[in-house]
């Protein structure tokens, strides 16, 4: 297969570069058959190639055929409206995986989604259309997607079948109950995740009792990001993990999806904040490589923009020839890793793109890295008895040349420094919270107090000129603001005590409404604004006098609290799971599938190579 796109992609450059145009005579006759001197064109580019005459015409007339129904497609839509689709069906199918599909494109993704069920023998239900990098959304119309004339369709199958129709109908039953898990599976991934990023955003709660997701630079210790961005950057590292647990089972067509909607996420965070850190770096390789191990790397048109911006982001995070990596850590040889399978997949994607001797230096340079990254396994085994595990094992040796006596040490080492900075980043989060409780019992809201410790850097003292300087502030409700307004009239007894202090008995009664009966809050506010509320405040508090209290009976029911409560533990824990505890866990690879690919592709090149010498 991989030899045969090499020919196509060849042809196809030696035809642009005659200017032949296979689609009008003599190649074509009038009634769109192939013409005689189809085959005149074949016997010189066989003798060019040194190929099979019979196998480049067949190739040249699949070029040929093609080129003709894209244009009578493209005559077809600008007299009708009607789009063609190239739809790129899943490995399984083993014939004919490229199929034109004639839409509309006004029908919605679903309407889109159940066509291509219909027409090319799928449940519905159990497969997901990606189109331009995205997953197809069901509710939206094509347009309204950006989906155009032409475009290609790539179909991920959820239900694994080795054959088109299983006539035992218990096997048929247990796939499809295999397909339903997996997409509550996908499903369960998205709350999961979407729980974890909002503890996160907010920080409210406690860091030894209650899972969120934190983010840390490559020491292991948490980074300081603004709020507008904390959950997206959340959500799009999430989301690669799910992936990346699922392409480690090799379960290709559900990592997909989730690498997909980690790249969105990680689209709305900004550049700068992108090159601290290598995960968008990663993120581009592993959308990459899921294509390539789903057989439908054609289907990423800008997979040498995804490489090249991998490569451009290794560069600003790790510096010029690595030297900000090894200030950092000290070696950059488990980094490397990443390298070995860039230059891969850049030789993979040359070679299908026809370009030879570039995909030649490509691999060489994978294959060289190869050698380098090779671990002994009785090194490994060498460093088990130690009791260490066989992940630190590898990344120890690589970071040490092999060298197991100094790669013991580096991981004792390492243990060592992520636990002190565990203690640390723990203490740091505690006394955080400490402080949120503080201004909470003060009468401030977790959302108010969150916000005043982030402007004030955590500094606690600041966070309270800040929340006094704004008494707006305190309508950060953690509940919503529409419940600030319907309070009960203050009781004349917190209604004197600040009149004892010295306010006025009015301008105490609303400061009270405002606050909710607090008068520690009341007595701050009217002290620091000469003994009246704010305007913004003042007409607050005219909102709630005007307001009747609303009845408490509107409650949810506990039973149906509960199990929402345990459906998203579940969802929680499921992603918790497939969370590594090993920060490094990325960049540890036994190297066994990179190693055949490797193989397999330089064998093509060099035959190749023999090729050209003997030309």
């Amino acid at each position: 297969m991989a030899q045969k796109k090499y020919l196509q992609a060849k042809l196809t450059q030696f035809l642009r570069e005659d200017r032949i145009q296979l689609w009008k005579p003599p190649y074509t006759d009038e009634n769109k058959k192939v013409g005689l001197a189809l085959k005149d064109l074949a016997k010189k580019y066989s003798d060019k190639l040194e190929c099979c005459e019979n196998e480049v015409e067949k190739i040249i007339e699949e070029i040929r055929c093609k080129a003709v129904e894209r244009g009578t497609g493209n005559e077809h839509y600008k007299a009708t409206g009607i789009a063609t689709i190239e739809v790129f069906l899943p490995p399984r199918v083993k014939k004919d995986r490229k199929n034109l599909l004639e839409t509309r494109l006004h029908v919605t993704g679903r309407e889109l989604r159940s066509k291509i069920a219909e027409t090319f023998g799928f449940q519905e239900n159990y497969i997901k259309i990606v189109i331009n990098k995205k997953q197809l959304q069901l509710g939206k119309t094509l347009e309204e997607q950006g989906v155009t004339h032409n475009v290609k369709a790539m179909v991920l199958e959820l239900k694994q079948s080795e054959e088109d129709v299983r006539k035992n109908s218990q096997v048929e039953e247990e796939e499809q109950n295999e397909a339903r898990l997996k997409e509550k599976r996908i499903q369960r991934t998205k709350r999961g995740l979407e729980i974890l990023a909002e503890r996160a955003a907010e920080m409210v709660v406690d860091p030894e009792t209650t899972p969120y997701l934190d983010i840390a630079n490559q020491t292991g210790r948490s980074i300081r990001i603004p709020p507008s961005e904390r959950k997206a950057l959340m959500l799009a590292m999430g989301y690669h993990e799910k992936g990346r647990a699922f392409l480690k089972r090799k379960e290709y067509g559900i990592a997909l999806p989730c690498l997909l909607d980690a790249d969105r996420y990680f689209c709305e965070c900004c550049r700068e904040l992108l090159d601290t850190v290598d995960n968008y770096a990663v993120l581009q390789l592993d959308i990459a490589w899921c294509y390539f191990r789903l057989g439908q790397l054609e289907c990423l048109d800008d997979a040498e923009k995804k490489l090249n911006m991998a490569q451009k982001c290794f560069k600003n995070c790790y510096g010029e020839n690595h030297q900000r990596l090894v200030h950092i850590k000290g070696n950059c040889g488990k980094e490397k890793v990443l390298f070995l399978r860039l230059y891969l997949l850049q030789g993979i994607r040359n070679y299908h793109s026809g370009n030879g001797e570039e995909a030649y230096e490509y691999l060489n340079k994978a294959c060289q890295l190869f050698k380098e990254l090779y671990i002994d396994p009785s090194k490994v085994h060498s460093l088990m008895q130690l009791g260490f595990s066989a992940q630190e094992a590898r990344l120890g040796l690589r970071a040490c040349d092999g060298n197991v006596d100094h790669a013991a040490a580096h991981i004792t080492n390492r243990r060592e420094k992520l636990d002190q900075i565990r203690k640390e980043e723990k203490e740091k989060k505690r006394r955080r919270l400490e402080n949120i409780n503080y201004l909470k019992g003060m009468g401030y809201s977790a959302r108010a107090a969150k916000q005043a410790l982030h402007q004030a850097s955590g500094n606690l003292e600041e966070s309270l000129q800040i929340l006094l300087s704004h008494p707006q502030m305190w309508w950060l409700n953690d509940s919503g603001p529409e419940t600030n307004s319907h309070q009960e009239s203050p009781s004349r007894e917190t209604i004197d005590q600040l009149v004892y202090m010295g306010f006025d008995a009015a301008a105490a009664e609303a400061a009270l409404r405002v606050f909710r009966g607090n008068v520690q809050l009341a007595a701050q506010t009217l002290a620091h604004n000469g003994g009246s509320l704010p305007p913004d405040l003042r007409l607050s508090a005219e909102d709630s006098s005007a307001t009747p209290p609303t009845s408490p009976s509107d409650s949810a029911g506990t039973s149906s609290a509960s199990t929402d409560e345990d459906m998203e533990t579940e969802a929680v824990n499921e992603i918790l799971e497939d969370i590594p505890e090993h920060e490094e866990d990325y960049l540890d690879s036994t190297l066994e599938d990179e190693e055949i690919i490797i193989a397999e592709y330089l064998s093509y090149v060099e035959s190749i190579k023999i090729a050209t010498k003997r030309n």
